[in-house]
């Protein structure tokens, strides 16, 4: 077991940012911990990482418990916070043979070689910190927590900022590191949890409210399927949701409309059976999918 959280709770002053939380994470596992703001994500993070202490609870890493054994975690895992705090004034080779130092690693050189090809920063290594790109800056975060080799890898927003291609090479790195290594990454981007997880887990206000496999977190429904038809000429509100089985219908564009039915019910041939009655020619239709931001705005509330 990678990481182990039992009952914890965290307590600023008045407000309960951890409500009483549990999880476990496998080794090998990549897992997504996801939430909106104040929800409670950077707060177990750092509890993990020993930055803070926890009010009550237990939590471990690699079997060494946070608070008697923080030396033992520290060692076991490598940390990206979101502020992703660099030393600007410092070469990129010079700052990470710095960190290397600060772990006591052998052969040093060979180790800060090896990380900037893993996370490559061939091209920037001579480049001074402060005058490297967002993405850039990422890869040195990146690999600033690898260099020690951690089995445990805890990232806090790796892709915030990025451009469509930095986020594309960051994700590219990120899944190449969670082959050999167990990943924790919290995330606003859904695109990025289908691409990178195994595995989801969503805090709101400090409580857990899913923990699933990726795939089966997507066949989570809300009680309702949509269908998305286009017809080939106008019609209207009224006529639609006179349909039995259909819910709620919305104008999208032109003479498009959303459809939503009561779960488990496929109203496509009645739809078409309607079209017909109407004198109305269905150009396009399908079932639309939830979507992962979906279902995460419904259990994060």
């Amino acid at each position: 077991m990678s990481i182990k959280v039992q009952n914890l709770t965290k307590i600023y002053g008045k407000q309960k940012a951890l409500n009483d939380i549990s999880f476990e994470v496998n080794s090998g596992e990549v897992v997504g911990f996801l939430g909106p703001n104040g929800a409670g994500k950077s707060t177990t993070m750092k509890i993990l990482t020993c930055f803070l202490p926890q009010t009550s609870g237990t939590a471990s890493v690699c079997g060494f418990d946070v608070n008697e054994q923080s030396l033992d975690v520290r060692k076991n895992v490598g940390y990206l916070p979101e502020s992703n705090p660099l030393y600007h004034d410092m070469y990129v080779k010079e700052y990470l043979s710095f960190v290397a130092e600060l772990h006591h690693l052998k052969n040093n050189s060979a180790r800060v070689k090896e990380i900037i090809e893993i996370t490559g920063l061939e091209v920037e290594q001579k480049k001074k910190i402060g005058a490297l790109s967002k993405g850039y800056k990422q890869r040195v975060g990146l690999a600033q927590a690898l260099i020690h080799d951690p089995k445990v890898l805890i990232l806090d927003e790796p892709t915030s900022g990025l451009d469509p291609i930095q986020l594309t090479e960051i994700r590219n790195v990120i899944k190449e590191i969670g082959k050999a290594k167990t990943v924790m990454l919290s995330t606003h981007i859904m695109q990025e949890v289908e691409a990178m997880c195994d595995r989801v887990i969503i805090i709101s206000k400090g409580s857990i409210v899913a923990d699933k496999p990726t795939q089966e977190l997507k066949q989570y429904s809300s009680g309702k399927t949509m269908v998305v038809v286009e017809f080939d000429k106008a019609t209207s509100r009224s006529a639609l949701t006179s349909i039995v089985g259909v819910q709620d219908a919305k104008n999208s564009s032109g003479n498009t409309w959303e459809i939503t039915c009561a779960p488990g019910k496929d109203i496509r041939t009645d739809i078409f059976n309607f079209a017909v009655q109407n004198h109305l020619a269905v150009l396009t239709i399908r079932k639309e999918e939830q979507k992962l931001e979906d279902i995460f705005k419904e259990l994060a509330g």
